[in-house]
């Protein structure tokens, strides 16, 4: 019964290791997209909305994709390179 506690313990405690990873990256994607957004939703409703807006809007929208994608790839990598080893 102990043994199975602590070993949910750590594999809870290298889950969290993983969810930390490139947090940052992952914000700054999400607020990149939702910026993004906002700049192009406007134009739904305005139609003297400037076109340079929208575009910056639809770039960062791309941008941020990117930025999700690239923490995908680098979580990925870093799992199979440390893989779950319960007797670390």
């Amino acid at each position: 019964m102990e043994d199975e506690a602590e070993l949910i313990q750590k594999r809870i405690a290298y889950l969290r290791q993983v969810q930390s990873l490139y947090r940052r990256e992952r914000i700054t994607g999400f607020l990149m997209i939702l910026t993004g957004f906002l700049l192009v939703m406007p134009a739904q409703w305005t139609p003297t909305w400037p076109h340079p807006a929208i575009w910056a809007g639809y770039a960062l929208v791309a941008v941020g994709w990117v930025f999700f994608v690239y923490v995908i790839w680098r979580r990925t990598a870093w799992r199979r390179a440390n893989p779950f080893n319960p007797n670390a």
